[in-house]
């Protein structure tokens, strides 16, 4: 059998959160989203990996999945005003601190609907 590549777990979960998105009051190219200019809510979905260096999983994921959980609910991040690729860029600063030297790559999303998916290299 043909060793993987690379190995990787995921988990995901979900913070609701506040989100505007101010240029679209006076940005012209954005006149038919003005609308988004207004604070509104969001059930943020997320979807983090990260890389692992066996089958037996050096990180559990549940453990990891409670881990950002508990980051959200501390007040560690706040989703606030962030466009979901700002939230991407944040949360993997904190993953790469508790966990350096490891691919990462995080799909956020509002509403389950629309997003951004970025990765991080080791």
């Amino acid at each position: 059998m043909t060793e993987p590549t690379q190995r990787m777990i995921y988990v995901t979960f979900q913070q609701e959160g506040i989100h505007a998105y101010p240029a679209a009051a006076s940005d012209p190219n954005l006149a038919d989203v003005q609308f988004l200019a207004a604070p509104h809510r969001h059930m943020f979905h997320f979807k983090v990996g990260i890389s692992v260096v066996h089958n037996d999983r050096d990180i559990e994921f549940i453990q990891f999945k409670r881990w950002l959980e508990k980051l959200y609910a501390g007040g560690t991040l706040e989703l606030n005003y962030k466009s979901c690729e700002m939230m991407s860029d944040e949360l993997y600063e904190v993953i790469h601190n508790r966990y350096p030297d490891r691919e990462v790559w995080i799909e956020i999303s509002e509403d389950g609907e629309n997003g951004s998916f970025k990765t991080y290299a080791a």
